[in-house]
Formats: C-alpha cells, structure tokens, sequence
C-alpha cells in the first residue's frame, strides 16, 4: 500500500520560513514522480514546485522563494519555504503519480496523495 505522509506544516510570521517533508512508502518514486501541490481557501488546487528533465520548475508566486529537493535514499521529497507572505497560506499536498508526464500541473495524474499539512502565514 503506498502512503505519502506530510509534516512540517504550521503557524508562521511573514517572512518566516518552514520545511515541509513528504515521506513515501509502499512504492519508490523518482525525482519525477513526486511533486508539491497546494490548495488555499476557496481556490482550486495549484502546483506548486516538481523536478522537471534539467532542473526544477515553480508556480511564478513562490519562484526564488521556495525549493524542492529529495532523498532518494529516503523516498522523501522536501519543500524548503522561505521569505513566506500570507497569500502562501494553503493546505500543502504531496503527490505521486506512477510516470512520468508532460501533464505535471494536472491534479488527476496523480492517484497518490497526502493527508496535506496546514500552512499559516501572518501577517
């Protein structure tokens, strides 16, 4: 069975910082298969940040701000959060889907999810 487990979500000050971990079991994922949605209040779900062929890409809001990094080793993908604004409040989603695809950004390429983990920034 496999199972994505978040942590590191929580309450933080503008221009804090966070580092969420999403931690993979029952199935090992390649640095392309594991990316980081999220979803605020009211909005529909966005990708935020996944490993692409040659580097990595982000959604424009949070470009130089955030990072996504793994360990394979692990099966662990990380979200390193910096400089964080309130309008990066969300709910922040692992997914995993089963290969690789052009189609990253589409939530129903991915049957695997987290539980999610809160984030809070204040203002």
């Amino acid at each position: 069975q496999v199972q994505l487990v978040e942590s590191g979500g929580g309450l933080v000050q503008a221009g804090g910082s966070l580092r969420l971990s999403c931690a993979a079991s029952g199935r090992t994922f390649s640095s392309y298969d594991l990316v980081w949605f999220r979803q605020a209040p009211g909005k529909e779900r966005e990708i935020v940040a996944a490993f692409r062929p040659g580097g990595t890409v982000y959604v424009d809001s949070v470009k130089g701000r955030f990072t996504i990094s793994r360990d394979g080793a692990k099966n662990t993908v990380y979200l390193q959060m910096n400089s964080l604004k309130p309008e990066d409040t969300a709910v922040y989603y692992c997914a995993g889907t089963l290969h690789y695809t052009v189609y990253y950004r589409d939530v129903s390429n991915y049957p695997y999810w987290g539980q999610g983990t809160q984030v809070t920034v204040s203002s």
